[in-house]
């Protein structure tokens, strides 16, 4: 009896053993649909530059190549996991940021990204602009999904509130889009009331003067961020010697000839401070109308600040404490 049974028993194991192994197949296909599912919900593809690009939904380890794009992803309340340096301050953070930067890591600089390290922080996306596109795009692509910020548009790269777009830009890959208006908004209004004072001046003629190691430059009119928002935003009238669109180099003896009632200076690190002290023990320094009405202000990287939210609201706020 017993040997009768056996075929069968073992037969009935046979089928169960089948059927279990036909039902794991499924289960793991289907686990592996929902997985895809799971991936494709947790991606989404975003227009840039250089084509589309698939990035995660939650971004944590995003790399921000470029200082403007830094100013943008904190005012969008966000952090960078890494960013590039400034090489004409030592290497280290955007100076004007760097209270927001603490413990975020440090890639090299625009003119040098280290890519070894890039690749050791694992980062969930990274952040550029067409210069440094041009030269480690397809390298940067292959360590993470890399998004070109910026527009092929000449009109468009020459206007100094391009800016905007590319906050906007960043605003659309954190999902902050409402958030990034709001703050452009704010910072309209805050331009606006700052207006309002500046129109008190009895005189407002401006100059904006770089200075660095061997040569004193005068910012133009427009041109630049920073340029359009003292001139066009704020209502400061240029100098003399301002040009509508060029920044130029000046010789020490036409500086006078700037008719400037306020005198703002950018000093570069590197041999500025040195030659800052020449100039100031010149003669024809000392009789300028702006240095004897004590109306000359060291400012601090308005040119990088230009570019973004936080640094234009920083240069709102220094203005009115200077012409007050």
């Amino acid at each position: 009896m017993k040997r009768k049974t056996l075929p069968f028993i073992s037969a009935m194991f046979a089928i169960i053993l089948l059927l279990t192994a036909c039902g794991n197949e499924n289960n793991s296909t289907n686990n592996g649909s929902a997985s895809n599912d799971a991936d494709k919900q947790d991606k989404r593809v975003v227009e840039h530059l250089y084509g589309e690009t698939e990035i995660p939904e939650k971004l944590d380890r995003v790399l921000s190549l470029r200082p403007s794009f830094t100013d943008h992803i904190l005012a969008l309340e966000e952090k960078p996991f890494a960013v590039t340096g400034e090489e004409q301050y030592g290497g280290g953070y955007i100076p004007y940021l760097a209270d927001q930067l603490d413990g975020v890591e440090i890639v090299g600089n625009q003119a040098s990204i280290d890519l070894e390290k890039i690749l050791s922080l694992n980062p969930d996306l990274i952040l550029i602009d067409d210069y440094v596109a041009s030269q480690v795009y397809e390298d940067l692509n292959k360590i993470a999904p890399t998004i070109v910020i910026g527009t092929e548009d000449p009109d468009a790269q020459n206007d100094p509130d391009y800016w905007q777009e590319d906050f906007l830009k960043i605003a659309e890959i954190y999902g902050k889009t409402e958030l990034a208006e709001k703050k452009i908004k704010e910072l309209d209004q805050k331009v606006a009331a700052a207006k309002e004072e500046i129109s008190k001046l009895e005189s407002k003629n401006l100059a904006f003067l770089r200075i660095r190691k061997d040569a004193i430059q005068l910012y133009a009119e427009s041109g630049h961020p920073m340029n359009s928002l003292l001139y066009k935003d704020l209502g400061f009238m240029p100098s003399d010697l301002t040009d509508p669109e060029e920044r130029k180099d000046l010789s020490l003896e036409v500086v006078p000839d700037m008719n400037a009632d306020y005198i703002f200076l950018q000093v570069d690190s590197s041999g500025g401070p040195d030659n800052l002290s020449t100039i100031k023990e010149s003669p024809l320094w000392q009789g300028l109308s702006a240095v004897k009405n004590n109306n000359v202000e060291e400012t601090d990287f308005w040119i990088y600040k230009g570019w973004g939210v936080i640094g234009r609201t920083q240069i709102i706020d220094e203005v009115l404490s200077y012409i007050k």
